[in-house]
């Protein structure tokens, strides 16, 4: 996403530099886990982070935003902000910007949930997936411009 971030427009990274989203886990995770998003939001509240924020270990600026989890963007018109993150959802659907990890047995993959986007394709059928997710407590998200 350092890269989505840098193929932005110096216009676009000045508007968007400093605007903040809001993430809700429930927008993906209360129909997979057949709960209420009031619910789920009880256990796990909507949190506001920078749409762009600054990596805490290279100091380098991305895009922190994703389909599964931003619904808004504070401060705009539902249309702008439906909108923006379009425009920057688009970002990371360019293929030069994007890995394509090939599973063999005994594979490890391991990515930073701080800097890039994950998307499990579902292309291994009749095969089974059998996996297991560790998520290493981090920092709270910030841009430094």
């Amino acid at each position: 996403m350092v890269d989505a971030y840098g193929g932005l427009s110096p216009e676009m990274k000045r508007f968007v530099s400093g605007l903040t989203a809001v993430h809700d886990i429930a927008r993906v995770f209360a129909d997979r886990l057949g709960k209420s998003a009031d619910d789920l939001r009880a256990k796990y509240p909507m949190q506001e982070h920078p749409v762009v924020r600054t990596h805490p270990e290279t100091g380098r600026n991305l895009i922190y935003v994703n389909t599964a989890f931003t619904s808004h963007i504070l401060g705009l018109s539902k249309k702008e902000s439906d909108w923006l993150l379009a425009h920057l959802y688009e970002q990371a659907a360019v293929p030069e910007r994007q890995c394509r990890f090939r599973w063999a047995p005994g594979s490890i993959a391991f990515w930073d949930n701080r800097a890039c986007q994950h998307y499990a394709a579902s292309d291994y059928f009749p095969a089974r997936r059998i996996m297991e997710r560790v998520t290493i407590a981090g920092d709270k998200p910030f841009f430094r411009n």
